[in-house]
């Protein structure tokens, strides 16, 4: 190769790689711009003023089998009904036939199948969590590990101040076949079964993989 050929090889690839970092920035950009979304299983205080990480929420298989979860994570908005794996989080799990502990463990989310915003909570409660402007109701179908190797879904509604009709406040979840499909009420007097999302701005668009 003479000289003349090797300069203008080595000019090329020099402009190739000068444009990597330019392509690079604007990628992470794009994610930074993502819509992103944290939920919570919350504590709260009775009569509520004050909203918590740290609650726990129960779900029925039937009227001797339920599932007992904690947790909390973020997740990017998914698009074009693909999975979204850019997540995080998980929490706790055990399981009870007629009040007798079965199992426990930990779970894990893997990724975010569906999210359905339904619109922005009145700013009625102090937030310990996030940001009060950014509280949400709507619902999301969560893909779920369990460290007993099994796996499922987690399903999350939140019914907060000024929700629309429709949204079941709560829990629902599947473990290998059982299928938790009945989420226990909020007890007007107790701290249990209460969700809650933090709607972070940007575009609701996401490279998924399904």
């Amino acid at each position: 190769m003479n000289r003349r050929k090797f300069l203008t090889r080595a000019g090329v690839g020099s402009l190739a790689l000068a444009s990597l970092p330019a392509l690079t920035t604007t990628v992470l950009a794009d994610e930074d711009r993502r819509a992103r979304v944290r939920w919570d299983i919350i504590s709260v205080d009775i009569p509520i003023t004050t909203l918590s990480a740290g609650g726990f929420a129960f779900a029925s298989a039937d009227a001797h089998l339920k599932i007992k979860l904690t947790g909390f994570g973020t997740f990017a908005v998914p698009a074009n009904d693909k999975l979204s794996r850019h997540v995080t989080g998980g929490g706790t799990w055990e399981t009870f036939t007629d009040n007798v502990s079965t199992g426990s463990g930990t779970y894990r989310v893997r990724a975010v199948a569906s999210w359905q915003f339904a619109n922005f909570q009145a700013q009625v409660f102090t937030d310990n969590i996030g940001n009060t402007k950014e509280r949400a109701n709507g619902n999301a179908i969560l893909l779920i590990r369990y460290s007993d190797g099994s796996r499922g879904t987690l399903g999350i509604g939140c019914h907060g101040p000024g929700a629309p009709a429709g949204i079941q406040e709560g829990v629902i979840a599947t473990k290998g076949f059982m299928t938790y499909w009945t989420a226990e009420p909020p007890p007007p007097d107790g701290d249990a079964n209460r969700t809650l999302f933090h709607l972070r701005g940007g575009h609701e668009d996401d490279d998924s993989d399904g």
